[in-house]
């Protein structure tokens, strides 16, 4: 699923005729690696969201706000200072690169007019918007990289900007019959993979559809072509370019079941797509689309990036801001699993603890008839009417042989009840630590992180910052929220994120007769199923209960998960227990899949 020059192409289309003489009303960087700008238009505001982050890049309309910091970063000031309220005079995009350009003109402080262009370029972990001059000399761009990152080109204020040539490829919009040819025949390796290595802009999954409407087997060899495969496959070609140069795209994304395989700017016919769907001028929601192999059109390439790039968006900043906060989980719960696993062999070396008890009493009562200087002794063991033999210290006497076991036993006996706490817990931390782990992965916003860095810090885990007067213990105000769900029985059912909110639903949200369900002897959300005023639940809310249980635990992705549930009533807390845990003593199950794709999630 490649952003390629094709999908770029498609982006400035739509970006030209929906921003070309509006203006810059706001700029704001929302992430350190993002620009969210805001251009007013005769017919309303559009905005603008570009996106440098290295495993992500994006660039694409969107409607959506996102919250700011307080004090915006330097390169969003120098924006502001230079093209706020100024003018797109043009967006283009070199040949079929993965680059745009952003033209602008403003008036500067002495009135007179400028030209400024904003250079995105969407190229992975190269990544990066620059602001130019009418010169072309680089003002700043959102990351530097100097000559000490890139030997090819530095992109620091001051310096020209230019794109680095890394690869030999040629512009496909430029690209006549021959060349085509001259071009495949070059390289001996499969058709689609000497397309895409061949020219600009062309990803493989448009290579392998360019094979597809051709009548080529993408996967033979270059050597193997004919005269008619190369005359088609170039027929094929002249369309792709023709469709780029009239701008008649048509975004899609191929879907296998539920789950999105690919996305392209032009139809992907080896996917089913169907010609009439590219007349859609409405975003097609994935979720009413039939589950099986089809392909979904959308309105316009931008609708179709948010919509598939907003939850994977989500997650890599999320992920990207709990880093901190996971590797203090892990290297805790790293530090208590090897603690458990020493306790544990300590505790198999106590085994033999009642062996030397029951060895220094038979030794007490017949030791008498041991003869002197001997290194064994057998006798009756009266527990299990067995003989027994017993090593023995020739230089002790039996009764000193005894008390030489007794004193083991003694030693063992007190490390076994020390130990045996110990090892309790220690399980019980890396439990926590376990569900703690958990809930980052479940995490979605910057407030569901605060209130899991509240709990480490409440368990010792995290210093805590405060001022000197109130000793260090000022809280962070917490505004997460459970998820929401409805069933398809109209029932509420909501999902803790975290331990908080997991002893917040069990023990003051949820009522007796409400429904409680959680993965069994799994770190995992609690679930809470409001009954309000019926007297049994439908099958199917139990079971859609239990897929919210089996999807927000460590169970998630198994095919199946055992899932414990029972009436709130019947779970308790112990003193002084880690927030999440409960105790319950008698329980229904039902083992089921993580599958939520049906559940109706409620935006509150």
């Amino acid at each position: 699923m490649a952003f390629d020059g094709v999908t770029i192409a498609n982006v400035v289309s739509e970006l030209k005729k929906e921003l070309m003489g509006g203006r810059l009303y706001k700029i704001a960087q929302p992430e350190a690696d993002e620009l969210l700008i805001t251009i007013k238009q005769p017919n309303g505001t559009k905005k603008l969201l570009i996106s440098a982050e290295a495993s992500l890049p994006l660039l694409y309309l969107t409607e959506n706000s996102k919250p700011s910091p307080m004090t915006a970063p330097n390169f969003c000031m120098l924006l502001r200072k230079h093209l706020q309220n100024g003018r797109i005079t043009d967006i283009f995009q070199p040949g079929l690169e993965r680059i745009v350009h952003i033209e602008i003109e403003h008036l500067d402080e002495m009135g007179d007019l400028c030209r400024k262009t904003l250079v995105v370029e969407i190229m992975g972990k190269h990544s990066n918007i620059i602001f130019c001059d009418g010169n072309n000399t680089i003002i700043d761009s959102i990351k530097h990289v100097s000559a000490a990152v890139s030997s090819l080109r530095e992109v620091l204020p001051g310096k020209p900007y230019f794109v680095a040539q890394t690869q030999d490829k040629l512009d496909a919009l430029t690209t006549e019959e021959g060349t085509f040819r001259n071009a495949l025949s070059a390289r001996p390796q499969a058709v689609f993979k000497a397309i895409y290595g061949s020219f600009t802009g062309i990803s493989p999954v448009l290579a392998q559809e360019l094979c597809y409407e051709a009548g080529v087997d993408g996967d033979m060899p270059t050597a193997a072509l004919t005269d008619l495969n190369y005359e088609r496959l170039y027929d094929a070609f002249a369309r792709m370019v023709s469709a780029i140069r009239e701008e008649r795209f048509s975004p899609n994304i191929a879907y296998t079941g539920d789950s999105p395989v690919e996305f392209c700017a032009l139809p992907l016919t080896m996917y089913g797509y169907s010609r009439a769907d590219s007349a859609s001028t409405q975003s097609v929601n994935p979720e009413s689309a039939p589950a099986q192999d089809h392909v979904v059109a959308y309105g316009s390439m931008s609708a179709l990036l948010e919509n598939y790039y907003a939850e994977k968006n989500i997650l890599t900043r999320i992920r990207q801001k709990s880093a901190d906060l996971r590797r203090i989980v892990q290297t805790a719960l790293e530090r208590n699993v090897k603690k458990y696993d020493l306790q544990l062999r300590q505790m198999k070396d106590t085994e033999k603890r009642e062996t030397y008890r029951v060895y220094g009493e038979l030794l007490n009562t017949y030791g008498y008839s041991a003869e002197p200087g001997a290194k064994s002794f057998e006798a009756l063991n009266y527990y299990t009417d067995e003989m027994v033999t017993i090593p023995l210290d020739s230089t002790l006497t039996a009764t000193e042989n005894a008390k030489k076991y007794f004193d083991k036993y003694g030693k063992m006996k007190r490390t076994y009840e020390a130990l045996s706490q110990l090892t309790e817990e220690v399980k019980k931390e890396i439990q926590h630590l376990e569900s703690v782990s958990n809930a980052l992965d479940i995490a979605l916003y910057e407030e569901d992180l605060a209130q899991i860095k509240e709990e480490l810090t409440e368990n010792g885990y995290i210093r805590r910052k405060g001022s000197p007067r109130n000793g260090g213990k000022k809280k962070q105000k917490i505004t997460s929220k459970p998820f929401h769900y409805l069933s398809s029985d109209g029932f509420h059912m909501y999902v803790g994120k975290n331990n908080f909110q997991n002893d917040e639903l069990t023990f003051k949200f949820a009522t007796g007769n409400d429904w409680w369900f959680h993965a069994k002897q799994v770190p995992g959300s609690h679930v809470i199923v409001k009954t309000g005023n019926a007297d049994e639940l439908p099958d199917r809310t139990f079971e859609e209960a239990a897929r919210l249980a089996a999807y927000y635990s460590r169970g998630r992705g198994q095919e199946k998960v055992e899932i414990d549930y029972i009436q709130k009533k019947h779970v308790k807390k112990p003193g002084g227990s880690k927030p999440g845990f409960v105790v319950y003593y008698t329980n229904f199950s039902m083992a089921i899949d993580s599958d939520i794709s049906n559940i109706q999630l409620v935006n509150e």
